[in-house]
């Protein structure tokens, strides 16, 4: 009984005798290792066969025995001795020769471990002494699918919290920096940086810290194997996430630079890739002048590829400068956006200047999205509502009310501009300019002469009060200005550096990747002198103030000349950091007093801005201090035909997945950043891109509030009903969800447009349907009875009908629930109506399909308890019992589970007396002895609950 021939051939009559008849290798229903408790001629006990066939000859007889460990574990379990006895089998069959059982068994380690620990107990240290040092030596062997097997399982094991520490510490750790050294074999090098990267996230922060991370850090920057630093760009994120931020600030981000300045694209591409997850783990403050400033760097690479891959992660890598406390959104624990009412909103009416991230959630837009006719004020809401299921608005009185009491915090003095104030304070006095109806959307600070302050045509409201108080604040933040004000500006020499590459590039034009990168380095270019406005307005105000008099904005030379202006600053000056903005702005508003002819200059400047139309109003309609804004134009630009020629193809579809996230990140407050956007993509010739944003419409509508909801993603919502079935199925799967964040007047016109889901452009896509009968059961609770009746009702008694099955058991709750509707709402009237109308609909029904339909809608009700119960006896029960005469088998079948399983389980035909029961027990006798053997079977017989829903839905 060795080799082969004798497991195979020799004890298959055995087997077969045993009942095996159909055991072979591919067999999963027994034992691996069965044959050793059959009988031999050679009278060895189970554990002298088990140890005779690990030691043979056959390589095969090995490989089953590695295989059947886990098995062999448990039926040894019981003996101490002969465990022990079968893990030194396993410590010696760890040795053999052969690469396969030695992968066989390392196979086999894992699922022997977590038996191991189950019965801790009884082995408490078997798995630390006898399996992890194989573990270990196998992460050494010289055969690479060893290596690989051993590497599997050591993840496995960390995984599922197998190993302890002081093995990770001191047998783990120490074979992978020895196998990672700069001196070690490539192969290993490799296969050691790939298991460091992989086992960095389960692994305790002060292991990753201390053993791993200066490893790492050298293997960011070695230079012999390319694979290496790949390997340690594509999961740079991941120990980020697993050091955290101040050892990722400290260690890591220096070698993210490098990595991202790599000469091979590849590392520049996976950087590009986990960028956001690099972001994730970093600070504010290095995420916004580190890390952007790096990532406009990629998205001009003069790779394809690293551009490509930019701007998949753009929008991630935007969504990581959300804050909850502006956005004014918050993720729950089940990843759905809510909306909590509390102090940081407007609806609150509290503006306190010492909270600056309490007012930034309330600042209401504040950029004039023409200056062509400043003054025109449109009516618009500055506040949306803080929750989606709340409808509620602040009435003119309150909020003028609020308005008033907001201003002895927040206004300032008539001749004081508010570009003074703090980033915090400014936002503060957008809050006051609220109207009784609408916010002031264009007003920005500018510099005024005494005798322009109360200029009707550039103020609306009445003077504000003196804040002489505040003096000795503002010389405080003078004299810090003053300090700070000889740092260089980083700004200009960024502009400086941007100019120099853009002249370098003006001989290669003619190449399509050269002419991206030169669009995209122009807009960094506008966006750097933007951002520099505030660090350069002390210097060039007085030289710059007399240009303004003779320049026009439709140069854009002028512009960039004449950008550092005070006008420009203020306009701009969001786009700066807050504490620099600050000293900034009251530095600029000290010098500007003390010149009469500077206020005059750039009053002469604001007339002609507002007389003519300038080319940047788009460009500052987009303006915000949320993220960079060189971030921002960048992605508004992927809506770009031309990005579609020289970076992706689906670069469109990219922006629109990413653009709830940007649109959360940066708040309903600046949605007018994103709408042009939004509705460039709503019209994209490709459907994928307009699937894209029907599947996400319902979340963007959470983050916009019902108002801007309604007139902003209405109109483009309506387009996706009409649009092709691919796009409207989109819409339709979240139906629901984006028709209760509307109010009940507007949500009550798509009353009209519900029926048009009926018809697809394909009959045979039945899917459609069935997801409309779904959505129609949760849309029941957003409207009346009387509307569910004139509308929805129709439309169920339209899907019942369908040709497929399955779209008419779905349809067949709903009728259950429109019925549930009526009763629940004291609608007894129509409900009655709806009775009689499936009795005639479905109980007469010429074809067995409809008949069977209506003993499977009693069940229903009855299950659900829809109606009263005596509502169903007087005007279902007689109809449903009349079944049991039915000639159609599939009809009593349905009638006697629905009396079997559900109605005589129910209270109510269970108490003595009932005149109802007798006539359900007679019919129950009746079917009992009926021809069929279906339907006498489940007419007698009382399923078991575990089995009655799966019962009663068999078609």
């Amino acid at each position: 009984m060795a080799g082969v021939p004798l497991y195979f051939v020799d004890l298959q009559d055995d087997l077969d005798d045993f009942g095996f008849e159909d055991y072979g290798p591919d067999c999963d229903s027994m034992r691996i290792t069965a044959f050793l408790d059959i009988p031999g001629q050679d009278n060895l006990t189970p554990l002298a066969r088990l140890e005779k066939y690990a030691f043979s000859d056959n390589i095969f007889n090995r490989q089953i025995i590695a295989r059947g460990l886990l098995d062999v574990f448990r039926d040894f379990s019981n003996n101490e001795e002969d465990f022990l006895t079968v893990m030194e089998i396993v410590v010696r069959l760890s040795e053999d020769a052969e690469p396969t059982v030695r992968t066989e068994l390392m196979e086999q380690i894992p699922p022997i471990a977590i038996f191991l620990q189950e019965n801790r107990p009884k082995f408490p240290t078997a798995f630390f002494e006898y399996l992890m040092p194989i573990v270990v030596r196998y992460l050494t062997d010289v055969n690479n699918q060893v290596r690989k097997a051993g590497q599997e399982a050591l993840l496995i094991l960390l995984e599922q919290d197998l190993v302890a520490q002081s093995d990770i510490e001191n047998k783990v750790c120490p074979i992978l920096l020895d196998l990672s050294a700069p001196d070690s074999d490539d192969e290993y090098k490799v296969e050691a940086v790939n298991i460091i990267c992989k086992m960095a996230s389960m692994l305790s922060r002060t292991t990753v810290e201390h053993m791993l991370l200066p490893r790492f850090c050298e293997l960011c920057s070695d230079g012999k194997l390319f694979q290496v630093r790949k390997i340690c760009a594509a999961n740079f994120g991941d120990i980020c996430n697993a050091v955290g931020q101040e050892a990722t600030e400290r260690l890591l981000i220096p070698k993210f630079f490098e990595l991202c300045s790599d000469s091979v694209w590849g590392m520049r591409k996976a950087c590009a890739e986990c960028f956001m997850a690099v972001s994730y783990t970093t600070s504010p403050e290095v995420r916004r002048s580190k890390l952007s400033p790096l990532f406009i760097s990629l998205i001009s690479d003069t790779c394809r590829w690293v551009r490509q891959a930019a701007f998949q992660s753009l929008g991630p890598f935007i969504s990581t400068f959300a804050n909850p406390s502006s956005a004014g959104l918050y993720i729950q624990e089940d990843g759905t956006l809510s909306i909590q009412q509390s102090t940081q909103d407007v609806n609150s009416n509290s503006c306190q200047p010492s909270n600056n991230k309490m007012l930034k959630s309330s600042c209401t837009n504040a950029t004039l999205s023409s200056s062509e006719q400043p003054m025109e004020i449109k009516p618009e809401s500055s506040t949306e509502e803080t929750s989606a299921e709340v409808h509620t608005k602040l009435s003119v009185e309150n909020l003028n009310k609020d308005t008033q009491e907001e201003n002895s915090y927040c206004c300032t003095s008539p001749g004081e501009d508010v570009s003074r104030l703090s980033q915090g304070d400014r936002v503060a006095a957008g809050v006051i300019e609220v109207t009784k109806e609408s916010s002031f959307p264009g007003m920005n600070s500018r510099l005024q002469s005494a005798e322009d302050v109360f200029n009707t045509f550039l103020y609306w409201r009445p003077p504000l009060p003196d804040i002489s108080q505040d003096l000795e604040l503002l010389q405080f933040k003078t004299e810090k200005h003053k300090d700070s004000r000889s740092m260089p500006c980083n700004n200009c020499v960024a502009s400086s550096e941007i100019k120099k590459v853009l002249e370098s590039l003006q001989e290669h034009i003619d190449d399509p990747d050269v002419q991206a990168q030169v669009q995209v380095l122009s807009a960094a270019l506008r966006a750097a002198q933007f951002d520099s406005v505030g660090d350069c307005e002390t210097k060039k105000l007085k030289e710059s103030s007399g240009k303004f008099q003779n320049k026009t904005i439709s140069d854009e030379t002028t512009v960039s000349d004449a950008n550092c202006s005070q006008m420009e600053e203020d306009t701009l000056s969001s786009c700066a950091s807050q504490d620099n903005i600050s000293d900034q702005s009251t530095t600029c508003v000290l010098e500007s007093t003390d010149s009469e002819e500077q206020h005059r200059g750039t009053s002469v400047f604001l007339k002609k801005e507002q007389e003519s139309n300038s080319p940047l109003d788009d460009d500052k309609s987009k303006l915000q201090d949320i993220i960079p804004q060189p971030l921002l134009d960048q992605y508004l630009s992927m809506t770009d035909p031309a990005r579609a020629q020289t970076v992706d193809t689906e670069i469109a579809k990219h922006c629109a997945y990413s653009l709830p996230g940007v649109a959360l990140t940066l708040g309903r407050q600046n949605w007018h950043c994103l709408k042009d956007t939004y509705e460039t993509l709503a019209s994209d010739v490709q459907w994928k891109v307009r699937r894209t944003l029907a599947f996400s419409i319902h979340e963007l509508a959470v983050i916009l509030g019902d108002q801007l909801t309604a007139a902003d993603l209405v109109p483009i919502f309506n387009g996706f009903l009409k649009d092709l079935d691919e796009v409207r199925i989109g819409v339709l799967k979240h139906l629901y969800d984006f028709l209760k964040l509307l109010h009940a007047d507007k949500r009550r016109e798509y009353l009209y447009q519900l029926q048009e889901f009926v018809v697809t452009d394909n009959s045979r896509n039945w899917r459609f349907r069935y997801e409309l009968a779904e959505q129609l059961i949760l849309i029941l609770e957003l409207y009346n009875p009387n509307d569910v009746y004139d509308y929805l009702r129709h439309i169920a008694l339209t899907l019942c009908s369908d040709k497929v099955s399955e779209v008419r058991w779905i349809s067949f709750r709903l009728v259950v629930a429109i019925l549930q509707k009526f009763y629940a709402n004291n609608a007894n009237a129509l409900g009655l109506n709806f009775i009689n109308e499936l009795v005639v609909r479905f109980r007469h029904c010429s074809k067995w399909v409809g008949r069977q339909a209506f003993a499977f809608i009693c069940q229903a009700v009855v299950e659900e308890e829809c109606m009263p119960v005596d509502q169903f006896v007087e005007h279902l029960l007689p109809s449903l019992l009349s079944l049991a005469s039915d000639p159609v088998p599939n009809v009593r079948v349905l009638l006697a589970k629905a009396l079997r399983q559900t109605l005589l389980e129910k209270a109510y035909f269970k108490s003595v007396g009932n005149p109802h029961l007798e006539a359900a027990e007679e019919t129950i006798l009746a079917l009992q002895s009926d021809r069929d053997q279906d339907v006498s079977f489940f007419a007698t017989i009382k399923l078991k609950q575990d089995n009655m829903d799966n019962t009663t839905i068999d078609k």
